[in-house]
């Protein structure tokens, strides 16, 4: 296996103390216990990464979208143009993209990264570019062992730049066109998943793209499987920069104890990676929605995560995990705001003592 040490710490898990406090704070608030359902086990997730009880609001939730091409997406398993993926990375620069939008409802801002765009970027986004579009997978490595392990170093760099400006929480978005179709290859290849099972519509490929994606992904299969088991050869061989990237960004996250909301297809393989390759990253993850595509509730029940959100989305950006923000926030505010049954005086319903 591919030596790792020196890229990431190891994870320490959240704060079970504190989880026990926040357990006790909920039993003493004004509701009847088990109320308000999974808001209380997303507040006391939350407390314990924050490692205080009651949790406090999220003050910077920070988008990263990392964009990158892919070689496949020159043999037509995409609906759109390479060229979108430059032409998109500054459109959310400019702020005019989905994610934007909706990050500026829920109270978070957003940052693009070029990953491997084939194309010139500014600079401002490319500093920490691996190169120009990953190679196509279903013929030829995605990137050299040199430029995987740039980009597992770029995306823990870039974690380490937003926790160290004052991040609280981490959401990753892609932007890449055809990277659909590497990230159905990792997660088929870590969950033995047959492709005609895994392949979905990607940006809404009509049958024919359908079927030349499957076969795309069929051939990058044969060559993914021989690594599998080495979570750095496979980003290598069937990755990309982008993926590897957003691979070294949840890993750090876990490690600089700060809590990750994940996005859709793309994004959660890279989760799956990053969980083989960093013990008990795992741990600081909530899944924010379902996407459409088959391979995502594939690797989230290989995670054992259960998405807050099912909306019928697949764009990406980290559109997603954003427009699920809000109940994580209204889950924290719960916990924190709430009265507690001797703060109101509201009766708990127990029969005082009484001498017979």
């Amino acid at each position: 296996m591919t030596d790792t040490a020196p890229l990431f710490d190891p994870v320490d898990p959240p704060d079970a103390a504190v989880a026990r406090q926040a357990r006790e704070r909920q039993a003493q608030l004004t509701k009847p216990a088990g109320s308000l359902g999974r808001l209380e086990a997303l507040s006391i997730w939350v407390a314990s990464c924050q490692g205080a009880c009651p949790p406090r609001p999220f003050e910077r939730a920070r988008v990263v979208v990392f964009a990158g091409d892919h070689g496949v997406a020159r043999h037509g398993v995409s609906a759109y143009p390479p060229e979108v993926t430059a032409q998109m990375v500054a459109n959310i620069r400019a702020g005019g993209a989905a994610v934007n939008t909706l990050a500026a409802v829920a109270g978070a801002t957003v940052r693009v990264v070029d990953m491997a765009v084939d194309a010139d970027t500014d600079d401002a986004v490319s500093d920490r570019k691996v190169r120009r579009s990953s190679g196509s997978i279903d013929r030829e490595d995605a990137l050299t062992d040199d430029e995987v392990r740039a980009a597992l170093q770029a995306g823990k760099a870039i974690a380490d730049e937003e926790i160290d400006a004052g991040a609280d929480l981490l959401i990753a978005g892609d932007m890449g066109i055809g990277n659909t179709t590497p990230a159905t290859v990792l997660i088929a290849a870590i969950t033995t998943t047959e492709p005609v099972a895994a392949v979905g519509r990607g940006t809404g490929v009509d049958d024919a793209g359908w079927m030349r994606k499957t076969a795309a992904i069929r051939d990058a299969l044969r060559r993914a499987r021989p690594v599998v088991k080495d979570p750095v050869a496979l980003l290598r061989t069937s990755g990309g920069a982008d993926l590897a990237a957003m691979t070294g960004f949840l890993i750090q996250a876990a490690v600089r104890r700060t809590p990750v909301v994940l996005d859709g297809l793309v994004v959660t393989a890279a989760a799956l990676v990053a969980h083989d390759l960093s013990v008990g990253a795992s741990a600081w993850w909530v899944a924010g929605h379902r996407s459409t595509e088959p391979a995502h509730s594939v690797a989230l029940a290989h995670l054992r995560l259960d998405p807050l959100l099912e909306m019928s989305m697949r764009l990406g950006e980290g559109s997603g995990a954003v427009v699920a923000l809000p109940i994580l926030s209204g889950a924290v505010a719960t916990l924190a705001d709430m009265a507690t049954f001797d703060d109101a005086g509201v009766s708990t319903g127990e029969s005082p003592d009484r001498t017979p």
